[in-house]
Parts: structure tokens; sequence; C-alpha cells
């Protein structure tokens, strides 16, 4: 075997790293599933990874140790968000992975077929795993539009109308509560009345849970600060943290766009808030409200 230009072992074992730790990752997170279809599945990506890290060792001749840190923070994100936008975030990085694998061609014929897995047969593996949390996105999206849209409505136009911490907190308190309580049924009655195996009360569940923790959320500025206005600027701020970073979670787990899905919400959330602001303002101006 010929030896290898520098530039190109340097490359080889950067992806040689990059087998290894993604074998542990795929491993652990093999031991730490119960279903035993999903562990299968990662019970085989584990095996091809390893696979792939041998055979870039032939042309190393260099054993690669393992990143600690991203075995452990790639872990921890598919426990607490879920299997599948865990993996796939991991595999966000394969299209700077196929333009390395192409230079590496050149003088290791076997990069080739490396790429082809990694392209094909793990994505096709991953695209295996049943996770239960994502069929029930469509209930969660729900959930947290209509708590954006509503809500944002909501407390803009209680700011104008109402400016009065206390009365917009109780006058949200008893319109998030409806709001949620109406989620959970829509979505249990919904799935109840459906097809597709879904459980009513685990769609109740995710859409309400949703909901609850994105009123929650949109209400708090309103819980500390004094100044109406000072609480509608940051209750606008947290609307749209939330958008992204759903939007982000969906558009991994997902494999959507990130842009349209964030622009969509985030401009709906806005307008319908906007709206509602000229409505209250209105609706002081005409009623002759002067709460002080």
């Amino acid at each position: 075997m010929s030896a290898l230009p520098s530039e190109v072992k340097s490359k080889i074992l950067t992806m040689q790293k990059g087998e290894i730790t993604e074998h542990f990752i795929y491993e652990k997170l093999a031991k730490s599933v119960k279903d035993p279809h999903n562990q299968s599945v990662l019970q085989r990506i584990a095996k091809d990874e390893l696979g792939h890290h041998d055979l870039w060792q032939q042309y190393t001749g260099e054993k690669a140790h393992p990143s600690r840190f991203k075995i452990w923070l790639y872990y921890l994100v598919s426990r607490v968000f879920g299997l599948t936008f865990g993996i796939k975030l991991m595999e966000e990085g394969e299209e700077k992975a196929q333009v390395a694998y192409a230079e590496i061609a050149n003088f290791v014929p076997a990069a080739s077929d490396i790429a082809r897995d990694e392209h094909r047969h793990e994505r096709q593996l991953i695209r295996l795993i049943d996770e239960e949390r994502l069929r029930y996105t469509a209930d969660m999206v729900r959930g947290l539009n209509v708590a954006l849209v509503e809500l944002t409505g909501t407390l803009a136009g209680l700011t104008l109308a109402l400016p009065d911490s206390k009365l917009i907190v109780l006058v949200g308190l008893i319109t998030g509560t409806v709001m949620v309580l109406s989620v959970a049924s829509t979505e249990y009655l919904a799935t109840k009345s459906g097809e597709g195996g879904r459980s009513p009360l685990k769609a109740a569940l995710y859409g309400g849970l949703t909901n609850i923790v994105t009123f929650l959320f949109l209400l708090f500025p309103y819980l500390i600060f004094d100044n109406v206005y000072l609480s509608l600027g940051v209750m606008i701020f947290n609307a749209i943290v939330v958008v992204f970073l759903f939007s982000f979670y969906i558009s991994v787990a997902r494999e959507i766009s990130f842009r349209r899905r964030f622009s969509e919400m985030v401009l709906l959330s806005l307008g319908v808030a906007a709206l509602a602001f000229v409505i209250g303002y209105l609706a002081r101006m005409f009623l002759h409200l002067n709460i002080e």
C-alpha cells in the first residue's frame, strides 16, 4: 500500500475518529432503548460505523480515539429531545463529509463504498426507527400553534385594553386554562374518531402539554414586570424563541425546511398579535375604558 499524502491521511484520520465516535454513540443509545426493534436498528448502524473505522485504520495504520464529549452530548440530546432528533442532528454534517469522501476517493477507492453506506444504507436504517413522540408530532404542532396564535393575540389585545399586569394575568390564566382544556379535548376526540393506531389519550397529552408549556412561557413576563409594554415586548420575544426552537426541532426530526416553517409561524403569530393590539386600542378608545 503506497504512502498517502499527509493532507489526505489527516482527513482520513478525522473520518476515522468520527466513525469510532458514532459507533460508541449508537452503541450507547442501543443499550438505553427498551424497544427491541429500535435496539436492533441502532446495533446495526453501530456495527457499520465500526466497520468503516476498521477500514480506515488499514490505510492510516493508527488507532483513533473517540470524542467522549460528543458521545455524551449526542446521547443526552437523544434522551431529552428524542432518538430520531438526536441521530438526525448528528448526521447533519453529511454533505460536508460527502465532499471529503470524494477527495479521499482519488487516493483510497474504498472511500466511495463508505460514502454510499453513509448516504443510503444508514439513512435507510435511521428511517426504520419507530419513535412514539414523532407519531404525535401533528398534535404537538397544533397545540403549539393554538397557544402562539391565541395567546400572543389575547395578551397583545389585553395589554392596550386593560393596561394592568394583574388584570392581564387574571384574564390570561382564565383564557389559557380554557384553551388548554379545549386543545386536549379536541385532540382526544379527533384521534378517537380517526385511524392510524394512535392513542387518543396520548394525543391529548402531547397536544395539551405543548400548549401548557407555551402558554406559561408567554404569560410569565406579566408576572415579573409591572410595565405592561415591557411585558408585551418580552412576550413577543419569547414567542419568537419558541417558534425558533420548535421549527428547528421539526425541521431536523421531519427533514423539512426550517426557514419556511419558522417564517410562516412567526408571521402568523405576530400578525395576529398586531391585529389584536389594534383591536384593544380601538376597544379602549370607543368603550372609554380608563383602568389605572
